[in-house]
């Protein structure tokens, strides 16, 4: 599949059939402003520079948004970000046409940032790293909310600009992003359901992985792997994970690992460096660190005061 780069803002607004913008580092319009973009055949887009949706999405055609590996029917309000250097890629099932949309983009390049506060926080939101079908569904308030400081960004791209623009846009830029990362938070509670059969799911990989008899060959589960049989990315999960239980990824592996070991310590005539080796640790002392940071006792003292 070719991919299609923007360099520019500029060059992106002329693909969309849109006047160029008033700032050439940052843009705000309505998305009904721009032509529709022509998606009968699979389509890669690139961008230089980090893109905020917030948007509605009716379809006149089986039309799906991929991102990475991932897909998402654009049938509700979402807001997505999509950071530099990422690919989005469309796909469709036809060669019929169009797709209405309502809504707003943001288009920002790095280099509006330089010298300021956001420079160094910005890629602070793990959002950034989420993939598209894990976008924030917005209450009708909260995208009030949010298209009220659009809005104000818009005003200011627009206005004369002087010493005090950038400062302003820095700041709208910094209370729209805090707001995203209050809402994902939100989500993440409020989708209670969906959450805790991500929790129940995630038990079960790594059930499975540890009791399977390969563990030995294929190592240590990773973040990255079970992320990817959860179909989420690895850091959505780990956030998700850290409002629901305090705990990300990672520790979640290493809490399954200990439990299991301390079975075998309990329950099996098995030397601590053949339960290390059959739990995928490739050197007894890693095992015997990481089981005394997490049960203040060495897998010997764990035995002796089971025992």
């Amino acid at each position: 599949m070719q991919v299609k780069r923007f360099r520019t803002i500029s060059e992106f607004q002329q693909f969309r059939h849109l006047p160029k913008p008033d700032h050439p580092l940052i843009s705000v319009f309505e998305v009904g402003s721009a032509k529709r973009a022509d998606i009968a055949e699979n389509i890669s887009w690139l961008y230089e520079f980090y893109c905020i949706g917030l948007k509605k999405v009716v379809t006149t055609q089986s039309v799906k948004l991929k991102y990475g590996q991932k897909e998402y029917d654009f049938d509700d309000g979402i807001m997505s970000f999509v950071a530099p250097n990422q690919v989005l890629s469309f796909t469709t099932d036809d060669d019929n046409k169009g797709i209405q949309q309502s809504g707003w983009l943001l288009l920002l390049h790095p280099d509006f940032l330089w010298n300021t506060s956001l420079a160094s926080s910005i890629r602070q939101y793990d959002y950034w790293d989420y993939s598209v079908h894990e976008a924030l569904f917005l209450s009708e308030k909260e995208e009030d909310t949010l298209v009220g400081i659009l809005q104000h960004i818009q005003h200011e791209c627009k206005s004369n600009i002087d010493q005090f623009s950038k400062s302003i846009i820095v700041a709208h830029l910094e209370t729209l992003l805090s707001y995203a990362d209050r809402f994902y938070h939100r989500q993440f509670i409020t989708r209670e359901k969906e959450n805790h059969q991500v929790l129940e799911r995630l038990e079960t990989i790594l059930d499975d992985y540890f009791d399977n008899d390969d563990l030995i060959s294929k190592g240590l589960p990773t973040v990255a792997y079970v992320a990817q049989t959860l179909n989420l990315s690895p850091k959505y999960l780990s956030s998700l994970l850290k409002v629901l239980t305090g705990q990300n990824t990672q520790q979640h592996i290493h809490e399954k690992l200990i439990e299991k070991a301390k079975e075998k310590l309990s329950t099996t005539n098995l030397s601590v460096s053949e339960i290390a080796y059959e739990l995928g640790f490739e050197h007894l002392q890693s095992f015997s660190k990481l089981f005394k940071t997490k049960t203040n006792q060495s897998p010997l003292e764990f035995r002796a005061s089971f025992n």
